[in-house]
């Protein structure tokens, strides 16, 4: 089921609309330079929500919330088109996840992020913290 939320210019933004992994696919082709292609599907229905971005009919933003089942969300997958990228897209993405993460009732909102994103992520209100990170595929245990 997806809601419409705002449409600004001629972006529209939609919740958990129906999306294809062809769509997400040409999508974080644009962004990411190592992009392979994936199945979205599993991530998609396990989600809390995700928030995608669309000019026209052609899909050119993504955040998805996935969640802990209880009052922790993370913001994943954060996804601008290259040719749209730096006009606000990316702000508006944020911003719809947040208000959906507080309307069913997440309390802690958690994103992980490189430094040069730092800017980025605060100007929504997110505040650096520190963290840990491992990589379960190269750790020897």
């Amino acid at each position: 089921m997806s809601t419409t939320v705002t449409s600004s210019s001629t972006i529209s933004f939609f919740i958990s609309p129906d999306v294809t992994n062809t769509e997400l696919n040409k999508l974080f082709a644009t962004a990411w330079p190592n992009h392979t292609a994936s199945d979205f599907q599993p991530v998609l229905q396990r989600s809390l929500a995700y928030v995608c971005a669309y000019a026209d009919s052609e899909l050119v933003g993504f955040v998805n919330l996935a969640w802990d089942g209880s009052i922790h969300a993370f913001i994943l997958d954060t996804t601008v088109h290259a040719r749209c990228q730096r006009q606000g897209i990316g702000t508006k993405l944020l911003h719809h996840a947040i208000q959906v993460a507080r309307a069913r009732g997440i309390v802690w909102l958690h994103v992980d992020y490189e430094p040069h994103l730092d800017a980025f992520y605060c100007s929504s209100g997110f505040r650096p913290t520190m963290a840990g990170l491992l990589n379960v595929e190269e750790q020897k245990i």
